[in-house]
């Protein structure tokens, strides 16, 4: 080949590469870009649904098909989450600096671990995806309507069934919350964000069905 040509192609090479690396870029940025932000106003349930309104018709069919009150789902996903699509746990750290993997494998909204997921996967016929909220959703539906089934704790009594949750039900029969006074501490905050998550919601109910019923 002609020296001149030679140095065309390798040219014409080096911009197909550039082009390549800009487009896997861009492709990045719009992904990232698409990842569902947190709400703005996580302490009023009736902001957080204004802002985005799938959310209401994601917890509302949770409701339906579980029976678990919204407010109550919302207040474990706040509790667990903060909203966060793909939150997971800090990082454990070997001789502090270390980095030797994560404390458990909660992921997503409802931060549920692997085998929770998998047993809510088998029970359900759902693959479904933690980083999802209508998923997340439905499995802390599932979970607290089979809590309510095997250690009768009322769907309604979010203090006792957020210690089911973070405890485990085997953990929750065990009463090993009673051992961890800071997990008690939780579970009446998610109880107290719950009864105020239920409060705003009747006053905007009937509001967020109106806009649900448009929507669809």
């Amino acid at each position: 080949m002609p020296y001149f040509l030679s140095g065309f192609y390798v040219f014409t090479m080096k911009c197909r590469d550039f082009n390549k690396i800009l487009m896997l870029a861009v492709s990045g940025s719009l992904l990232s870009g698409c990842a569902t932000a947190p709400p703005k106003q996580q302490d009023d349930l009736c902001q957080i649904f204004r802002e985005k309104p799938q959310w209401y018709s994601d917890a509302h069919a949770m409701e339906e098909e579980w029976g678990t009150p919204i407010q109550i789902a919302m207040a474990f996903v706040k509790q667990e989450s903060s909203f966060v699509h793909d939150a997971r746990p800090p990082k454990d750290y070997l001789l502090g600096f270390i980095p030797w993997g994560r404390s458990s494998s909660a992921y997503g909204y409802s931060q549920a671990q692997d085998p929770a997921w998998e047993d809510y996967q088998k029970a359900t016929n759902n693959g479904g995806s933690r980083t999802s909220f209508d998923d997340a959703m439905l499995f802390i539906g599932w979970y607290t309507s089979e809590t309510q089934s095997q250690l009768g704790v009322s769907k309604w009594d979010a203090y006792n069934q957020y210690l089911a949750y973070h405890e485990g039900r085997g953990g929750f029969k065990r009463k090993s919350y009673q051992q961890k006074p800071q997990i008690m501490r939780v579970a009446r905050k998610v109880e107290q964000q719950a009864k105020d998550y239920g409060w705003q919601l009747k006053h905007c109910r009937s509001e967020l069905e109106e806009n649900r019923s448009w929507w669809f």
